[in-house]
């Protein structure tokens, strides 16, 4: 009897394995959503004059979003939906304006003169407010620009990030499988904020540094002037 061809025997078994399933790293949507709905509470605690619509508008608009966001893709952020991408888009890009509107309206108040800017108390509270709130809205933004997104983030991530975060420039740290989460652009929304330049994420593409110097200068002018005004009423 002729024996059969080993190769023959192997080309079938590999012929009949599955292919193997790309591994998916999807992170929970609940840090995402947390973070929405601070951003809606802040808005409801902030003067008429600083708000862009009235009480209920953006809030309104903002919880609509999530829940459309939430209803298609829930629990874990891992479907890649050319919908649900519009909707993210516009959820971030509703609490820039109004974060972006708050911060205008406070600077126009600080220096002409307005009604939380007579008191140190309602001045500090409305100004932490307004920057919260762009450190929020920053932070979704790199949350939603940064390689695509979260959904795409967890299926496939780049060999050049927009935003390099330490696991990526460390080979040490044997982490190629890392992925980066809400927190962690959480994260770098604060420490931007605050250091007023890059900490430990450091920004390759252009529109990452653009968005980074465009915070950055936000927050210097709410901190400066806030404080500076806040100084001069207690004084």
């Amino acid at each position: 009897m002729t024996g059969q061809n080993p190769s023959d025997v192997n080309g079938a078994n590999s012929a009949d394995e599955p292919e193997p399933q790309p591994v998916v790293h999807a992170e929970t949507r609940w840090p995402m959503a947390a973070a929405v709905i601070a951003s809606a509470v802040l808005t409801l605690l902030l003067p008429d004059d600083l708000r862009l619509g009235p009480r209920w508008a953006l809030p309104l608009a903002e919880g609509l979003l999530l829940v459309a966001l939430i209803s298609g893709d829930p629990v874990r952020i891992s479907r890649r939906s050319t919908a649900l991408r519009a909707v993210s888009i516009a959820l971030v890009t509703v609490l820039a304006c109004g974060a972006i509107w708050s911060t205008v309206r406070l600077i126009d108040d600080l220096i002409h003169g307005g009604s939380e800017t007579n008191s140190a108390n309602a001045l500090l509270l409305a100004g932490g407010s307004v920057w919260a709130s762009t450190v929020l809205a920053f932070s979704l933004l790199y949350f939603e620009l940064d390689c695509g997104g979260p959904a795409a983030r967890a299926q496939h991530m780049p060999s050049t990030p927009a935003l390099a975060f330490p696991q990526q420039l460390s080979p040490e740290l044997n982490a190629s499988h890392w992925r980066p989460r809400y927190i962690d652009y959480l994260y770098l929304g604060f420490t931007n904020s605050t250091a007023l330049s890059p900490t430990d994420v450091m920004p390759l593409a252009p529109w990452a540094k653009s968005v980074m110097t465009l915070q950055s200068i936000v927050s210097l002018v709410i901190l400066g002037l806030v404080i500076a005004r806040a100084v001069n009423v207690l004084a």
